[in-house]
């Protein structure tokens, strides 16, 4: 048996304003927290008993996933913090540094582990990923993607022999300066002799720390060159990417919610649109209690989240409406993420609800 670790207490300061009010793992795609995508797939290939480490935002992941049982698994949590002049200040120990803290409480890494972070899509056969594993005799894994030359400053590089054994890393090279184009994933499978290797009670990254000093000690260490799809939420405009990609069907394991009513558009339960007097080019996803006024135009790929509310003569192109966002009545959005308090452009770019610099209008559909 395998067991599983989700990498689940940063911050997400990369991806503001999403993770203002909710930790990066409860980011939604199609109406689901990233985070739950990664738990059935791990579930799929037997990885039924998880630890996920918390810290920011802690009971939001908790409330939502519970013990598991609702994918058939069991989940438990090591929460990441301090009780300071009275106040719960989350303190994440590392990736690394995380997991030591779980094992020094419980033992509960004792075989095989697969480690994976929380807001990242992947399908890797992780059967097929941890035979090879055992079958090398590997105290540790890690799961590799070939990157194009000019991408390789933005990922940690893997340097490798020709057997695929680890020789070393750099850390987002320039392309001049790139030794390879493996990229890691951010996808581990760790033994118990890599894990005691951490030092107890204190910060430890798994790949700054914890995997040049295997290499130091010359350890087992290979990586896995596999094809897999692998989408990172590395910043806010990688996540207005990844819906796109989404919505366009590229993406195995996740299939669209709700009812397909014409091609390519989907809806929930209990909308309220104007189909005689309203134009939509799909692909388009419209959720529970939206509503869709007349002489409204939306052109996907676009998710409208449920509870919206789009106005007479309003556009929404290439956009996502996070749940209960109201379009002004003629106003445009493109290529934009919305929500009831603040729209973030495809390059990053944030502008927040009352800005007088903004001419857009948007609100909560709920007021």
């Amino acid at each position: 048996m395998t067991k599983g670790m989700i990498l689940a207490a940063g911050q997400g300061t990369r991806v503001r304003p999403l993770t203002n009010d909710m930790p990066k793992p409860m980011i939604p795609i199609l109406g689901k927290p990233v985070m739950e995508y990664i738990i059935i797939h791990m579930a799929r290939h037997g990885v039924r008993e998880i630890m996920v480490n918390v810290a920011f935002h802690h009971q939001k992941i908790e409330a939502y996933f519970g013990d598991g049982s609702r994918w058939g698994v069991e989940i438990g949590y090591s929460y990441e913090g301090a009780v300071d002049k009275g106040d719960i200040v989350p303190r994440p120990k590392g990736s690394a540094g995380g997991m030591r803290h779980i094992q020094d409480f419980s033992g509960f890494f004792d075989e095989t582990t697969l480690v994976v972070c929380g807001d990242a899509l992947i399908d890797l056969d992780i059967t097929a990923a941890v035979q090879e594993h055992r079958e090398k005799g590997a105290v540790a894994s890690v799961a590799v993607l070939p990157v194009a030359p000019q991408q390789v400053q933005n990922y940690g590089i893997v340097v490798t022999d020709a057997d695929g054994r680890i020789q070393s890393f750099q850390e987002k090279p320039t392309p001049e300066q790139a030794q390879s184009n493996l990229a890691s994933t951010g996808i581990y499978l760790l033994e118990p002799e890599a894990i005691a290797l951490i030092p107890p009670q204190r910060a430890f990254d798994i790949g700054a720390d914890l995997f040049p000093l295997l290499v130091e000690k010359n350890y087992p260490f290979f990586a896995q060159n596999r094809a897999f799809h692998w989408v990172d939420i590395g910043r806010t405009s990688d996540y207005w990417h990844v819906l796109q990609r989404v919505l366009r069907g590229e993406l195995p394991n996740i299939p669209m919610p709700g009812r397909e009513v014409r091609p390519n558009i989907w809806i929930g339960l209990n909308t309220r649109i104007d189909w005689d007097n309203v134009t939509i080019e799909g692909s388009v996803y419209i959720g529970s209690g939206v509503r869709i006024e007349a002489g409204a135009h939306i052109i996907g790929p676009c998710w409208i989240g449920h509870g919206c509310h789009i106005r007479a003569h309003a556009q929404v192109r290439q956009s996502v409406l996070l749940e209960y966002t109201r379009i002004g009545e003629g106003m445009v959005f493109d290529s934009m993420i919305v929500s009831p308090h603040y729209c973030v452009r495809s390059n990053g770019e944030t502008v927040y609800n009352g800005d007088d610099t903004c001419h857009l209008r948007w609100s909560d559909a709920r007021g």
